[in-house]
């Protein structure tokens, strides 16, 4: 049963990494026996996970006839829970966005509204859920339950339980830290896609890093890999939220960059940093704030960069609208900091996905039992 599982996870990862494919194609890059792909693909198409198309020549000319995904009938809800916002995001087997929302708050009665709305909109009798993911900013551990520390978090942990368990009673919830999430959505989805090895840095009030290597999350012996915020960079005076000073969160967050630049915070970070890039077009004091983040940006990904030599690294939260403003700054000091000409400076791109990639990616691990065999979709 184990095995069959197994396979069959191999053969449904193998359909949403390359689309369309018959059941020779699929064997082959799987490596199971024609006959076994067979097999499996006719219980998922019982299951309501796969459909035939129509026909396309063989490769002896005999036709073959593609299988794919049917995205509606399984689905996955990922959820993030912020300082000053939450998200929600519905996605389908086959790797669609059936849904995706985000509003202003950071308690765990705004979290459960917009969850409900998400589930009762969009999770009807025709489809099954098949698992949630909560992403969250701070230390989650390897049981992907347990929250060991969560400094800019202030809510009410025994309502967030309670929260989580009457959205869907008697399933387990699983939490991630919400910059795994949102490099994990990146790399399958946005700015990362294709890329071997990425860094993913978070830009919200709290600054986190997410690692991934061929599409899957470097997590660290205790799964608290990537926690950069704290790394003793930038000016050694400002205060952290985690009650220390010099870390490289005080210097880059988002209230550091507010007071670096004049201005005061909206209601969600991406808003905050669009007002600031409109005013940073006519304000010469604001890019000059501006430049002074990007320098400390800089500094952060070249220690960074030295560990972990990245293709990419992708700038998300705030840093995404303001763009070039910080990342031309931080390319420079990047590029005097690297100590050996042999080394590449990684690509910096800010993200494509806003402020919903950590919900996104959220719910793509929360199919991650589908596609590893732990979960039978006919369960």
């Amino acid at each position: 049963e184990g095995l069959r599982r197994t396979n069959t996870g191999a053969v449904l990862s193998a359909l949403r990494r390359l689309g369309p494919s018959t059941r020779a194609e699929l064997a082959k890059h799987t490596g199971l026996a024609k006959a076994t792909v067979g097999v499996i693909v006719a219980d998922l198409e019982a299951s309501g996970a796969v459909a035939e198309e129509g026909s396309r020549p063989g490769v002896r000319g005999r036709p073959g006839r593609p299988v794919s995904l049917r995205g509606a009938r399984f689905v996955a809800l990922g959820l993030e829970l912020n300082v000053d916002y939450v998200s929600a995001v519905v996605l389908d087997l086959a790797g669609g966005v059936v849904s995706s929302s985000s509003r202003p708050g950071g308690t765990s009665d705004d979290l459960g509204d917009l969850a409900r709305t998400a589930l009762e909109d969009h999770v009807g009798p025709d489809s099954t859920l098949v698992g949630t993911t909560l992403a969250l900013p701070g230390l989650v551990r390897g049981d992907d339950q347990t929250v060991a520390w969560a400094p800019n978090l202030h809510v009410d942990w025994t309502g967030l339980a309670d929260t989580l368990g009457s959205l869907v009673p008697g399933r387990r919830i699983a939490i991630s830290n919400d910059a795994n999430c949102a490099a994990y959505a990146e790399s399958h989805h946005g700015a990362a896609r294709g890329v071997a090895h990425a860094l993913y840095l978070t830009g919200t009030v709290g600054i986190g890093a997410g690692i991934v290597q061929d599409g899957e999350l470097m997590r660290g012996g205790a799964g608290f890999a990537g926690e950069v915020g704290h790394m003793p960079v930038g000016d050694s005076s400002a205060l952290c939220g985690c009650g220390r000073r010099g870390c490289w969160e005080a210097s880059i967050g988002l209230h550091a960059m507010l007071s670096a630049v004049g201005m005061s915070e909206l209601d969600t970070p991406l808003r905050t940093a669009e007002a600031v890039a409109a005013r940073a077009a006519t304000d010469a004091d604001v890019r000059a704030g501006l430049e002074r983040v990007g320098r400390s940006v800089g500094l952060g990904i070249a220690m960074l960069s030295s560990v972990l030599d990245p293709e990419v690294v992708v700038m998300g939260g705030y840093f995404a609208p303001l763009g070039d403003l910080v990342l031309e700054p931080a390319r420079r000091t990047l590029d005097e900091r690297l100590a050996s000409a042999v080394q590449v400076r990684p690509d910096l791109r800010p993200s494509t996905l806003g402020i919903l990639a950590a919900a996104l990616g959220a719910a793509e691990q929360a199919f991650g039992p589908v596609f590893s065999g732990d979960l039978d979709l006919g369960a």
